[in-house]
């Protein structure tokens, strides 16, 4: 299961992202963004993931494909830090 839910903030719009980040939830994962991205208004698109238990490897690459387009990902607790140092490396 895959919770996304965007906030709303004056300088940025927040795609919040819960759970496994596995097929066929990546692809909602795309989708939510797409759609953020036609509601941005100026403002900067973070996809921020919280309590992810798992991010399988099509997870990991459209993360990378949203960190290559200039999407803000972050993330808290040590496992989701970990996969996104190991992204930043492979960044283009």
């Amino acid at each position: 299961m895959l919770k996304i839910t965007n906030i709303e903030e004056e300088e940025q719009l927040r795609v919040v992202v819960e759970g496994k980040l596995i097929a066929p939830w990546t692809t909602e994962l795309k989708n939510a963004c797409e759609q953020a991205r036609t509601q941005l208004k100026g403002r900067k698109l973070v996809v921020e993931m919280q309590r992810l238990t798992v991010i399988s490897q099509e997870g990991e690459d459209i993360l990378l494909d949203l960190m290559n387009d200039g999407v803000e990902v972050c993330g808290s607790g040590l496992f989701t830090r970990e996969i996104l140092k190991q992204l930043a490396r492979k960044r283009s």
